[in-house]
C-alpha cells in the first residue's frame, strides 16, 4: 500500500479523524506498532495470576522458617526495576514492660517500569494537541498483612524522563476488621494532562512480611493503555 493509504488505514482503524496525522510520519509502522488498545508494559503478571481467579490461599510451612529473614519475593520480574526496602520494627502498639518473643519484620518491594510513548508508536503531535486519554489499571492481594499493604505512583514525564508533566499517586489503608481475601482494583485515567509527554513512570509497591515464614502481597493485570479518545482538561 501507498503511504497515503496506510495513513488512511489508520485513521478509520481507530476513528483518528480530529487527530493531527502528518503526512512525513512512517504510517505502516505505526500501524505495525499498534500504539492504541493495548498493554505497554512489560510483563504485567509476574507471579502467573488473573484477575479472574481469586489469589490462592497462603501455605503455612510444616515447620516455621526462623530465618534469616527474606525480602523478596519468587517471581519472574523480566521487564521491571525492583528494589527491596526493609522497614524498622514497629513497637508502637507494645505497652510497656511487655515482653515480646518475635515480631513481624516489614519490607516494601518495590516494582517499576518507564514506557517510551514515542517507540511504541505514538507521535509528537498526537501528544500535544490530541492528548489521547492514558488508562492506568493494576491489581493488588488482600493479603491481611498490615492497614498499608500497597502504594501506587505513576508519572507523565516529558523528553528528559525527569519533568513531571501529571502524577497520580494511591496509598490506601485496609480495612481489616473481617477477613477479605480477593483482588483489589486501582484505576486512574489521565485526560488533558497538557503538551510535552513523551514518557510514564509506572511505580508499584507491595508489603511483605517475615515472621515464621515469609509473607507476600502478590499484584497481577499492571496496565497502562493509551487510547484513541482526545482528552477533555
Amino acid at each position: 500500500m501507498s503511504a497515503a493509504e496506510w495513513k488512511k488505514k489508520c485513521e478509520e482503524e481507530w476513528s483518528l479523524q480530529s487527530a493531527p496525522m502528518p503526512d512525513g510520519l512512517d504510517w505502516k509502522s505505526v500501524y505495525e506498532a499498534k500504539p492504541f488498545g493495548r498493554n505497554l508494559l512489560m510483563n504485567p503478571a509476574p507471579y502467573g495470576l488473573s484477575k479472574d481467579i481469586p489469589p490462592p490461599e497462603p501455605e503455612l510451612p510444616a515447620v516455621p522458617d526462623r530465618g534469616p529473614p527474606r525480602f523478596q519475593p519468587d517471581g519472574n520480574f523480566t521487564g521491571w526495576t525492583t528494589n527491596a526496602e526493609v522497614l524498622p520494627y514497629d513497637t508502637s502498639g507494645i505497652p510497656e514492660g511487655v515482653v515480646v518473643c518475635a515480631l513481624p519484620r516489614y519490607s516494601w518491594f518495590a516494582m517499576e517500569q518507564v514506557v517510551d510513548l514515542k517507540a511504541e508508536g505514538l507521535w509528537d503531535e498526537l501528544l500535544d494537541e490530541f492528548q489521547p486519554e492514558i488508562a492506568i489499571q493494576d491489581w493488588y492481594e488482600e493479603s491481611q498483612l498490615h492497614d498499608s499493604i500497597y502504594q501506587l505512583h505513576v508519572k507523565l514525564l516529558g523528553a528528559d524522563k525527569n519533568t513531571v508533566i501529571s502524577e497520580h499517586a494511591v496509598n490506601p489503608t485496609e480495612q481489616r476488621l473481617v477477613y477479605s481475601h480477593n483482588w483489589k482494583e486501582v484505576s486512574h485515567v489521565f485526560s488533558g494532562y497538557g503538551p510535552g509527554v513523551r514518557y510514564v513512570h509506572f511505580l508499584h509497591r507491595l508489603k511483605n512480611s517475615f515472621l515464621n515464614g515469609f509473607h507476600n502481597t502478590q499484584f497481577t493485570g499492571s496496565a497502562v493503555i493509551v487510547r484513541p479518545s482526545k482528552s477533555s482538561p
